[in-house]
């Protein structure tokens, strides 16, 4: 169950509260959208309509990496390509030990849901936080370089072990791979064996995709 500190992290971030006195990159950039734009609670509902403002908040950070080197150039090669999955193209770090994560947001409606969405990650999912290192533009379009634990699976992770300790969490399962979680206004997409890796009988969540959703009071 989450303790009360990350269900306070967590309503910060569905109400779209500037979290302040934290000091890495996700968290700035991230306010630094929220201070100027909602956050969503409508998922994809509205997400052509958004276009233009997803356009302005890319020109927003771009601006922002220009002024505060935050433009990533040292990039991994070709020769450390590992994979595509729908959203980011992975690169094993030259230690071997690390993931870097072009990550396009097109899951995203808006540049501050997928900020919200790596932030949510890190809350709930510690043992593969996301680092957020800058941002870099590849045939003019802009992705977000995040660095992740490289995991090793050893089995295929369960799709019921994976709704059990969801489940724990409050998550209630809501059509196949998805689930919402009513009370903290959260939902959370496409939990299959791809996205979830087994190692030593734990689970490790590499890829979430976190939507915001008005909470429902009175579930726990």
């Amino acid at each position: 169950m989450f303790s009360d500190d990350t269900r306070i992290k967590i309503k910060n971030i569905t109400e779209g509260i500037v979290i302040k006195g934290a000091a890495d990159h996700c968290t700035t950039v991230r306010n630094l959208l929220c201070s100027g734009y909602p956050t969503s609670t409508t998922v994809k509902t509205d997400f052509e309509s958004k276009a233009l403002i997803k356009e302005e908040q890319a020109a927003l950070l771009e601006q922002y990496s220009t002024q505060n080197n935050l433009w990533v150039t040292d990039l991994p090669g070709a020769d450390r390509y590992l994979t595509r999955g729908g959203e980011a193209s992975v690169y094993l770090s030259t230690d071997n030990r690390t993931v870097v994560k072009l990550n396009d947001a097109v899951y995203y409606a808006t540049w501050l849901e997928f900020f919200n969405s790596i932030l949510l990650h890190n809350i709930i999912f510690e043992n593969t936080a996301y680092s957020f290192l800058g941002f870099c533009k590849q045939n003019n379009i802009l992705l977000a370089v995040l660095k992740q634990q490289f995991i090793s699976s050893d089995g295929q992770a369960d799709l019921e072990d994976i709704k059990q300790l969801l489940g724990f969490n409050g998550f209630e399962n809501s059509k196949r791979n998805d689930y919402v979680h009513t009370e903290l206004g959260l939902i959370l997409e496409d939990m299959h064996d791809e996205n979830v890796l087994i190692n030593s009988d734990t689970l490790f969540f590499i890829d979430t995709v976190f939507y915001t959703v008005t909470p429902v009071t009175g579930k726990g």
